[in-house]
């Protein structure tokens, strides 16, 4: 429970510590319980999609839901994804990729990634229907996350302790814990009663596999920047498969 506590702690910006205590070390395990958190991320997006359909027309329906994303997270994955983009974008070799990543000024290419990454996901948000995004949305939510952190957990850290942005190395994830995760997350998609949905899960999991060799042969494995940016790629490519899947 704690574990989950702090999930919800480090990747959303609900106050949770006015009101429980959690020890650093509990920290270490947020990785292992991100798909989890991708309820309370999810549910909001849809959430607010569907209140807001009711009373507007879908686009900035669609615009609100993302924005009440970027406050409830406080866009800790974009600035990753941003950082990413400047990193990998710009860097030559490993030195250049992290030094570049560990600078706080957004360059060019994290500029022109996140207006992209803002457009794309407006427009397949827009491209759903309402009620066929509700369940899309919360299962791209926490299977992209449950893909990344799967990804994560079979690389290096590649800076040192001190240096990483959160203070908080990620142990790894046990096999059963992983199971029973995989378990819980997939109830959104049994939600769903179409077995076309399973079809959503190719694009993530080939994208996640297209990062993980991506990352080991430039930099040799993974910062806190990669996550955030791997979890919205992967995303992004679950949609893109929905997209493909119910709208053709």
């Amino acid at each position: 429970m704690k574990g989950f506590l702090a999930a919800l702690m480090m990747f959303t910006r609900l106050p949770l510590w006015r009101f429980a205590q959690v020890d650093k070390k509990y920290f270490s395990d947020a990785i292992t319980y991100w798909p989890l958190a991708g309820f309370v991320t999810g549910l909001t997006t849809a959430g607010v999609l569907w209140l807001a359909s009711l009373v507007m027309p879908v686009l900035p329906a669609c615009v609100l839901a993302v924005l009440a994303r970027i406050l409830l997270t406080g866009a800790m994955h974009e600035d990753g994804l941003a950082d990413f983009l400047d990193g990998f974008g710009g860097g030559t070799t490993k030195e250049k990729i992290l030094a570049i990543m560990k600078d706080s000024h957004i360059g060019c290419y994290g500029t022109i990634g996140l207006v992209l990454y803002f457009l794309l996901y407006t427009s397949f948000l827009y491209a759903l229907d309402v009620s066929d995004a509700l369940p899309i949305i919360l299962a791209a939510d926490i299977f992209s996350k449950f893909c990344a952190a799967t990804m994560i957990n079979t690389l290096p850290y590649v800076r040192k302790e001190e240096e990483c942005k959160t203070g908080v190395l990620y142990s790894k994830v046990k096999l059963p814990v992983t199971i029973v995760i995989a378990l819980i997350i997939s109830l959104p998609f049994w939600y769903t009663g179409d077995p076309m949905v399973l079809f959503t899960l190719i694009l993530p999991i080939i994208t996640a596999f297209i990062l993980r060799k991506y990352l080991k042969y430039k930099i040799g494995g993974y910062t806190g920047d990669c996550c955030g940016a791997s979890v919205l790629i992967i995303e992004q490519a679950f949609y893109l498969g929905a997209v493909i899947i119910y709208c053709l």
